[in-house]
């Protein structure tokens, strides 16, 4: 919005009708977008329309005239001849071009390397200012002759001029989130990613752009699918920015400069004395050269009394090129000074001694790290990397960094890490067992390595409870039990769940039992067991110990979800609530984030789509392994026919290919993600193969999905693929398969509380007698799916029902030709049509619509004849463009509306003739345009008189 007021500002003093005329001054450090600002000012129509003089001054002294008035070629001021054996200076060449034709518009750029005569000149011009007139001046404040004067000295500006400064600030992190994802790809830049390299580049735009391209070729090369912070720290520095802060540092005179060297070595802002004591300055001399290296631009106030670089970045390019025996020196001093603190600083003063070479001392600062500081976790992932060091030593190190690793943040390395101590045979047996323990934790849960994880759990399970450590091996057993994890069945996590719940008695501690209780509470929500509910009520939330309220969030989330899945979205949402905050105050951050996960799935089911999808994405970018967000995204874009996203976003290899026929390759596939989550993405992605016509391919991603369901046995997690697996056997012609499915699925519901489940068991028996051609059953069946549906709510396949109800009505209305069933059911599938529409579900909607024009009653057409819609879409070709701007090929469009290629290929090319598009890629930004506006859709579509041609 600021860059809107100055651009009316100038753009009114440009317009030769008594505006008063305009200065504008921008201010900015270098890197940070002058030059594009002032590129984008000269494209405004009103800019081009004036004569205009554009000077770029140099250090030297001269200027380049960019955009000269008379004269195409740039020209350099104060090195041409104005007649033969005369040369100008800088200020003579300006003063003849501000003569030759006084400028409406007057750019000057990089005004801090002006002279002295050049900016009495430019004060001159701007004392008597012409009419119309405007001037842009940008410069960097901090290399100013004379601070706070960009002209050098006061300027006696007229009354009548209007004078504004614009200081150009650095990007926020949702600006280097957009330029990191135009480059990189928004789902490979999850939040951890983004915020470093905010914190890194000082949010300095071309910093920005220098370290994404730096990362998009690094990628290149190795062909990494989603950065993390660590890929920032290790990315190197910039060039541009390398050689700006060495030139301001060898600048300075050389006695000042190991202040600067002192704030590459702290690598943060520190006050003064700080800087001093680390420089080994005495007395006045620290302040003196503070003061020469901010006059310098070397150093920045970043804040009242803390002085630092003003990109942090830059402090590695000076660090680099200290001589050892210096840095050292540098490192020696800081450690010290820190050691004197209260608290004491462990995780800065082990940094210090590492850097200095001391590592006896840096080993023995990284026993007292505290490892949810993202810099102590570093630290302590180098110091076990570290040869040579006593089994002891290592074995409390690498305690220190494991406890809580699943629950804190932790750099990609922690796993590999602790994978390498717990091969190592000098561990004692008994810290091996606790490290393996969260190693295991860890890879579930961050890595989603799902069957490595579970290999390292047993192991623990068995090492600590031969260690005579109950209370961690019934953690072991109870992450074990946990159902959500795929690969093992139902009846092995009760079984670890029975051997976690008898070791966390025989331990009598009390966070082990939270942990056990949690986790059957857990597994009870998840198989519809009523008891579920009073063990939640029951799990102590306001225990005294921080461990025990962590393992009650777990409960929490972990219930909510299982909550979400059989249907109760009201109660879960009290759950989630309760869990999320929760995790929040204990220091859960991970579980936070699968509170997050559970209720974007929620607002997909309950309807809540507006703004989803930038929820979804959002929780992506923070965690490139948030599944559900990924499949609540495909399942948006299925809804709106865009399959391409579809299969982008759906979770790797759920469900397995087709030609995947071993067990073991199948199961495999499920490893991605949750249990819950690949069942859901397992039917999303049945459907997508069933609307590309890919018949065969769903038929048999729908039986490996079902035999995989069958193996977990947790029949409530099939409400959302069991449907999808009975369409693909029916249209595949496999009845009997079908059949056995619903008894499978009816049997596996049988005594459970499961209202999704249960509402999509009666859709399933809707589909299989639709297919036998029992319209009048199917009719039934999916109404009263619809009425389960509607009291969850679950809007979207409450709407599918009433679709499904419809289409039987119309095939029953075939042999009644007028019938009141048929004329109800047009009704009803008009509002449907609306309703789908409402929620965004444009490809749904136009297949309903499809369907009334083939199927109603011949009442119901409009009169034949075209309507005269000359250079406007016809609600039709509205409808195709629709859905070709989604990506859909023409034969899949004609799949959904019932018609020819051939007619949607005419309609297409109608569409963008109409609309003044050359290709279809234009399309999804037009359509998107005028799509509030298309209110000529009449619900029902166009009768078979507007040119269709035959399906």
């Amino acid at each position: 919005m600021r860059e809107q007021v100055w651009e009316r500002r100038l753009t009114s003093a440009l317009s030769g009708d008594g505006q008063e005329p305009a200065l504008v001054l921008v201010e900015g450090d270098a890197g940070m977008g002058k030059s594009r600002l002032v590129h984008r000012l000269l494209e405004l129509p009103r800019a081009r329309a004036v004569a205009r003089l554009v000077v770029t001054f140099q250090a030297s002294g001269a200027f380049v005239v960019a955009d000269p008035l008379g004269g195409p070629e740039p020209r350099v001021g104060g090195a041409e001849a104005a007649s033969p054996g005369v040369r100008l200076t800088a200020c003579q060449a300006l003063e003849a071009l501000l003569a030759s034709a006084r400028p409406a518009l007057l750019v000057a750029e990089d005004l801090h390397h002006a002279d002295d005569d050049c900016l009495a000149l430019l004060r001159a011009q701007l004392r008597e200012p012409p009419a119309p007139f405007a001037a842009v001046l940008t410069y960097r404040p901090e290399q100013l002759r004379s601070p706070g004067l960009p002209l050098g000295r006061a300027v006696d500006y007229p009354a009548r001029l209007s004078v504004v400064r614009r200081r150009l600030e650095p990007l926020d992190e949702e600006r280097v989130r957009w330029v990191a994802g135009e480059s990189l790809g928004a789902r490979r830049c999850p939040q951890e990613f983004v915020g470093r390299l905010r914190q890194r580049s000082g949010g300095v735009p071309q910093v920005v752009v220098d370290l994404v391209r730096m990362l998009r070729d690094a990628a290149e090369r190795t062909g990494r699918e989603c950065f993390s912070a660590r890929d920032v720290d290790e990315a190197g520095v910039p060039v541009r920015l390398a050689e700006l802060v060495l030139d301001r540092t060898a600048a300075l005179p050389e006695a000042y400069r190991p202040i600067v060297w002192a704030a590459a070595v702290l690598d943060e802002p520190a006050g003064a004395g700080d800087l001093a004591a680390v420089a080994g300055f005495g007395g006045d001399t620290g302040r003196t050269a503070l003061i020469a290296a901010l006059e310098g631009s070397a150093l920045r106030e970043t804040s009242e009394g803390r002085y630092g670089f003003a990109v942090p970045l830059a402090a590695s390019a000076l660090y680099a090129e200290l001589p050892g025996p210096v840095r050292e020196r540098l490192h020696h001093r800081a450690a010290a000074m820190l050691a004197a603190r209260e608290p004491v600083p462990w995780a800065r003063i082990a940094r210090h001694w590492r850097g200095g070479g001391r590592t006896e001392d840096w080993l023995r600062a990284a026993e007292h790290l505290v490892n949810e500081d993202e810099a102590a976790v570093a630290l302590l992932e180098k110091a076990l990397d570290v040869g040579g060091l006593p089994p002891d030593k290592r074995g409390r190190l690498a305690l220190t960094l494991a406890r809580g690793a699943v629950l804190g943040r932790r750099s990609d390395g922690t796993a590999r890490v602790l994978r390498g101590i717990v091969e190592d045979p000098a561990l004692p047996a008994a810290d091996r067992g606790e490290i393996r323990l969260e190693l295991g934790l860890l890879l579930h849960h961050r890595k989603r390595r799902f069957e490595e994880g579970r290999t390292e759990l047993r192991l623990a399970a068995y090492e600590l409870a031969e260690a005579q450590r109950p209370a961690l091996a019934a953690r072991a057993m109870a992450a074990l039990a946990n159902p959500f994890f795929p690969g093992a069945s139902l009846a092995e996590n009760v079984t670890w769940l029975e051997r976690a719940e008898a070791a966390a008695d025989a331990s009598g501690d009390r966070v082990a039992r939270t942990a056990t209780r949690a986790c059957r509470a857990t597994v009870l929500m998840n198989t519809g067991d009523l008891e579920a509910w009073r063990l939640v009520a029951r799990l102590p939330r306001d225990s005294a110990d921080r461990a025990s309220r962590q393992q009650v969030a777990r409960g929490l989330c972990n219930t909510a979800n299982g909550a979400v899945y059989l249907g109760h979205y009201r109660r879960a949402a009290g759950l989630l609530s309760e869990g999320i905050e929760l995790a929040a105050r204990n220091g859960a951050p991970f579980l936070e984030r699968v509170g997050r996960g559970t209720a974007l799935f929620r607002d997909w089911l309950t309807g809540r789509w507006e703004g989803l999808a930038d929820r979804c994405t959002g929780l992506v970018a923070e965690d490139g392994s948030a599944s559900d967000a990924r499949v609540v995204l495909a399942l948006l874009a299925l809804a709106k026919g865009d399959w391409e996203a579809v299969r982008d976003w759906l979770p790797r290899g759920v469900p397995p290919s087709p030609h995947a026929l071993r067990e073991a390759e199948v199961e495999g596939a499920y490893e991605s993600c949750e249990a819950p989550v690949a069942a859901t993405a397992a039917g999303a992605h049945i459907r997508l193969l069933l609307a590309r016509q890919d018949v065969e391919s769903a038929a048999e991603a729908a039986a490996s999905a079902w035999a995989w369901l069958g193996r977990k046995g947790v029949w409530v997690w099939g409400a959302e693929l069991a449907p999808w697996v009975v369409e693909a056997h029916t249209r595949a012609g496999q009845r009997e398969l079908a059949r056995r499915v619903v008894a499978e699925f009816a049997a596996g519901l049988t005594g459970r509380d499961a209202p999704s489940a249960t509402a999509a068991l009666l859709w399933c028996r809707a589909v299989l007698a639709e297919a036998d051609g029992e319209w009048e059953e199917a009719r039934s069946r999916f109404q009263q799916s619809g009425a389960a549906y509607a009291g969850l709510p679950h809007p979207y396949a409450r709407a599918l029902m009433t679709e499904g109800a419809g289409r039987c009505a119309l095939l029953l209305g075939e042999r009644a030709e007028g019938s009141a069933v048929a004329d109800e059911a047009v009704a009803e599938l008009i509002r449907c049509a609306g309703e789908l529409t409402d929620l965004g579900a444009v490809w749904d909607a136009a297949r309903v619509r499809a369907t009334l024009r083939a199927y109603r009653p011949a009442a119901q057409r409009r009169p034949p004849g075209r309507p005269a819609y000359a250079q406007r879409m016809s609600p039709r070709e509205g409808e195709v463009a629709e859905l070709a701007a989604t990506g859909l090929t023409n034969r899949e469009i004609a799949a959904t509306l019932y018609l020819s290629p051939r007619t949607v290929e005419q309609h297409v090319a109608r569409a963008m003739r109409k609309l003044g598009i050359a290709s279809r890629q234009g399309l999804a930004k037009e359509v998107a345009r005028i799509r509030p506006a298309s209110g000529e859709r009449d619900g029902a579509g166009e009768g078979a008189s507007d040119g269709d041609g035959g399906a």
